[in-house]
């Protein structure tokens, strides 16, 4: 199958590098020339150099009915044409298009029927991370499987937390009436699958699945139990910034900082509580006449990674409690961790979204947990085929997987079951699966193939 991914920015490039070592026939197509020159060089993908909504651009990147056009160029309307030209004229086999303003996504429509097949809007997925991270203070990522019944959820131990220098199976002692399961630990920036005799340590990354009601109890075995932010910060009132002030103002106390004094007086009106200030979230004296000591969370939200990045830091140096960023860079990911508290990649959550429409088997939600390391969990639905067949009545335990990877929860018929010797395998389960690296996932994906 043909994909063409259309826009070698961030995101286009992310999609290409996790596209190029599978069985797909990758091209890329772009404007920038430099930009195609670096991902040819180093992926197996073919590049066009060319406008990604002209005709003639499109009939060079060879379309036909086989092919999958992702178009995530950063032009809402460009993509638009992309994908009506691709429908239209070569009659691609499915589009996907990502949307900055979410207000086309609801008329759809009015391009033509059947045009957009997929729409993403990762400034959505965004604000819905930041929302929840907020509410789960301790927390450094979370994700949602199995339409919002099971949480993934990330957190590092410290060293005055109940768990650290005891063994796993102690967390049952601790919170007995609490259902969950560990796939994963990070120690040291390596994976590994614990055992109940498992000592955690502290600075370790452990990776949990349970309800939502039960995020706060486990967060709190891992580290100094947290108390709910109060005061909110946030820096810039672009889509982002203003949906997060929106949600926000109801239950906390924000303030909102943005540079440009038009888009204040036009928060200023659509905000009822939150207080927008104008200037720059760089300006010491502005911080500081803020009572920047008194934030509970300052969140820089800015299209631009180094404004992101320089706020948060002198935001903490000048007392801010805890600070969130949004990273767009991924050359910037080695850098943050240690100074930043919470960071979000934007693309991240776009390529995960991409990633679990182009699947052959059954992947009901795919979600890239570390970009630079190759982690990621998915959730599928177990069909009959050559692979299961032998493997329905045996304990999910004997599933043969690769080393690294573990199922942390099964959902059958809307029940949530955490895995363990009584449970065995049946069809149509839904498997969330963790992987410690995405290359195991064509041997997991064959769970979830129809015959």
């Amino acid at each position: 199958m043909k994909i063409v991914i259309l826009g070698a920015g961030r995101i286009g490039g992310s999609l290409a590098r996790n596209l190029s070592n599978s069985d797909y026939q990758v091209s890329i197509v772009d404007q920038n020339k430099i930009r195609l020159s670096d991902l040819e060089d180093k992926l197996d993908i073919m590049s066009v150099e060319g406008n990604a909504s002209s005709l003639l651009t499109l009939k060079k990147s060879g379309l036909d009915e086989d092919t999958i056009v992702i178009a995530v160029t950063s032009n809402d309307e460009a993509n638009i044409i992309a994908c009506q030209i691709a429908k239209n004229a070569f009659n691609v086999k499915k589009t996907i298009c990502r949307f900055k303003d979410d207000s086309y996504i609801d008329q759809l429509n009015i391009f033509g029927e059947g045009i957009i097949d997929i729409p993403i809007s990762p400034e959505n997925e965004v604000t819905s991370h930041l929302i929840e991270l907020i509410k789960h203070p301790g927390a450094e990522q979370i994700e949602e499987f199995a339409e919002g019944k099971v949480k993934l959820v990330s957190v590092k131990a410290k060293k005055k937390g109940k768990l650290v220098g005891r063994e796993l199976r102690h967390i049952k002692d601790d919170i007995p009436e609490v259902d969950a399961y560990i796939p994963s630990i990070y120690r040291k920036g390596k994976p590994f699958v614990p055992s109940g005799d498992t000592v955690i340590k502290e600075n370790d990354e452990v990776y949990f699945l349970s309800s939502e009601s039960n995020i706060g109890p486990i967060v709190d075995e891992f580290r100094v139990h947290e108390d709910s932010y109060s005061r909110i910060m946030i820096v810039g009132g672009g889509k982002i910034g203003f949906s997060l002030a929106k949600d926000l103002e109801k239950t906390y106390k924000v303030k909102l900082i943005d540079s440009n004094s038009e888009r204040c007086s036009s928060l200023s009106k659509d905000l009822e509580k939150t207080i927008v200030l104008c200037g720059s979230a760089t300006d010491e004296n502005l911080l500081k006449s803020e009572n920047i000591a008194n934030i509970d969370l300052f969140c820089a939200l800015t299209n631009d990674d180094e404004t992101n990045v320089m706020s948060s830091l002198l935001a903490k140096k000048m007392g801010a409690k805890k600070t969130m960023i949004i990273l767009n860079n991924p050359s910037y990911l080695g850098l943050v961790p240690g100074f930043i508290d919470i960071y979000i990649a934007p693309y991240r959550l776009t390529v995960s979204s991409v990633l679990q429409d182009l699947r052959d088997s059954d992947v009901a939600q795919e979600v890239i947990l570390k970009t630079d390391l190759g982690a990621e969990a998915i959730e599928g639905i177990v069909h009959t085929n050559e692979y299961t067949s032998s493997l329905f009545g045996k304990p999910i335990k004997e599933i043969p997987l690769p080393e690294g990877c573990s199922i942390g929860t099964v959902i059958r018929h809307g029940d949530v079951i955490m895995p363990n010797s009584n449970v065995d395998l049946a069809l149509n389960d839904h498997l969330i699966i963790f992987l410690s690296d995405k290359n195991m996932m064509s041997e997991v994906e064959a769970l979830f193939k129809p015959s």
